[in-house]
């Protein structure tokens, strides 16, 4: 039988009781399909309920073929090794034995004579040397365990995987291995992930809402031109539904002047007494009524047109891109922003992760800094700013600026948006507090949320409005890998922030489609 994950009238509600999904019917075959949704729509789930981690409060998951999970994080235990990580510790420790000669008849039956091959091959194709087995996993790093992990899945050699995020945090070399097991694997695949760059590599695209769950065959590409139709026909239906609304309206009041005009014939015929009283008066009457029943039916033809002009509206806000103006920072096209001369430094001062390090950026250059993971990137802002003395050399920022680190640390988490834009702020009054904010789609009773409860979309939103969405915002922008863990409307939503901001940028980010979307126009390299 086909490999195939099928959900039936699938029913799963949170913890606290709220339905995530009712009646959801999907089925995944031998493809790579990605699921793509606003975080908290359920992706996640959908895999934890695949694997039986979860249970259903109604319908049923039926798999065929087995099954291998990538999680978001490889958790660290101090003792692990690698080859327990892999799965493979008592099929190598097997092998050692005989080779050691101390192996039983049993060892020599379930031998897999083929493992050490194998797992030279699942770490080559990976990205990794050929590791000692017995080494304690700890000692790697994040993004040396995501390779590993996805090893594990290569000798496994399942009928399905299941990837959870699999680039999150991974540098630009562990992305690209993530992406060549993809593309070189001949199984099934549900992937789980916001990095456009490896959607674009996928068969078909899943996106869950509020509303369920619907397909768009093709890759990430196909899907953007399929959501800008969907966008073009939304819009042309709120366009068909006020006009409706418009032709209602004067049938409406067409019809209010003609009975108008006969109830004035029929009140001046009465006047003249032509017609027996009893005929006026039943005459009156049955236009008394027929005017109710108008009234009524116009009443409701008004509020359907009204309603479908709503869902119209609604459909477009859905489906809309979000676009942001903000105020001129007045930066200079030839001022020096940021010079660095010499620079060496790092949080450990005997073995400095920045070595005579020179650049120098002017007016309102977009800069990328850029690196495997280890490589400084951080360090090299916390030099640039101040947060880190040098070792030596020197390095100025010859602006006004604004950084916003990986935690967005800028804001308190005990006050509200409003509160930590006000404080951030000083000098700008409410009307100027909530325009701003609104322009980062924090209107009303939005911009009360406590910055501690907000997600991690939100808390850069928020971040971003406090800095550059004032009436004078810093001529360079500082941040640093901000579209980790981020959904992909919550990722154009920052984006379409940072195209209307025209002062200088310097961004670490791995997510090479959110830097050309951007606009960045050089890159520092770090090794």
């Amino acid at each position: 039988m086909p490999t195939s994950i099928t959900l039936t009238e699938l029913t799963y509600r949170t913890p606290d009781g709220q339905p995530l999904f009712d009646g959801l019917n999907l089925s995944f075959g031998p493809q790579r399909t990605a699921l793509i949704g606003r975080n908290g729509t359920g992706k996640s789930t959908i895999l934890k309920l695949v694997t039986g981690e979860l249970t259903p409060a109604g319908g049923r998951v039926t798999v065929n073929g087995t099954l291998g999970l990538l999680r978001q994080s490889v958790q660290v235990e101090t003792a692990a090794t690698l080859a327990q990580a892999l799965g493979i510790d008592e099929a190598l420790g097997r092998l050692e034995r005989l080779e050691a000669g101390t192996g039983s008849l049993e060892d020599a039956g379930e031998a897999d004579w083929t493992l050490p091959a194998r797992l030279s091959t699942a770490l080559a194709e990976t990205g990794l040397p050929d590791l000692d087995p017995h080494r304690p996993l700890m000692t790697l790093s994040g993004g040396q365990r995501t390779r590993l992990a996805l090893a594990a899945l290569l000798l496994e050699a399942p009928d399905m995987i299941l990837l959870d995020e699999p680039t999150n945090n991974l540098d630009a070399d562990g992305r690209a291995a993530v992406a060549d097991v993809l593309a070189g694997w001949r199984g099934g695949a549900i992937v789980v992930s916001h990095d456009r760059e490896l959607l674009r590599q996928m068969d078909t695209i899943v996106e869950l809402t509020t509303l369920g769950a619907r397909t768009y065959g093709g890759n990430w590409d196909h899907y953007v031109e399929r959501k800008a139709l969907e966008l073009a026909a939304a819009e042309h239906g709120v366009a068909t539904a006020e006009r409706k609304m418009v032709e209602i309206d004067r049938r409406v009041q067409a019809q209010v002047e003609r009975k108008a005009k006969k109830d004035a014939a029929g009140a001046r015929k009465r006047a003249k007494g032509d017609a027996p009283k009893i005929l006026m008066n039943a005459m009156r009457n049955r236009a008394q009524e027929t005017s109710g029943e108008n009234a009524r039916l116009a009443n409701r033809m008004r509020e359907e047109a009204a309603e479908a002009a709503a869902e119209a509206r609604a459909q477009v806000e859905v489906l809309q891109p979000l676009t942001v103006r903000l105020a001129s920072t007045g930066l200079p096209a030839g001022k020096t922003v940021v010079q660095a001369d010499s620079l060496t430094g790092g949080p450990d001062l005997d073995n400095p992760v920045i070595q005579d390090l020179s650049f120098t950026i002017t007016g309102p250059e977009r800069v990328a800094i850029t690196g495997p993971n280890g490589s400084g990137k951080t360090s090299l802002l916390r030099l640039l700013v101040g947060e880190l003395a040098p070792t030596s050399g020197a390095a100025r920022v010859r602006s006004t600026f604004a950084i916003l680190d990986q935690t967005i640390s800028i804001l308190d988490p005990t006050q509200t948006i409003r509160d930590n834009y006000r404080r951030l702020n000083p000098d700008e009054d409410e009307n100027a507090c909530r325009a701003a904010l609104a322009r980062f789609v924090f209107r009303a009773d939005a911009a009360l949320k406590v910055a501690g409860t907000l997600s991690g979309g939100e808390m850069l939103r928020a971040g971003l409005a406090a800095t550059i969405g004032g009436r004078t915002p810093p001529q360079l922008l500082i941040l640093d890998e901000p579209t980790n863990h981020l959904d992909i409307s919550a990722i154009e939503a920052v984006e379409a922030g940072l195209k209307a901001y025209d002062g200088a940028l310097i961004v670490v980010s791995h997510d090479r489609t959110f830097l050309e979307n951007i606009g960045i126009e050089r890159e520092i390299a770090l090794a």
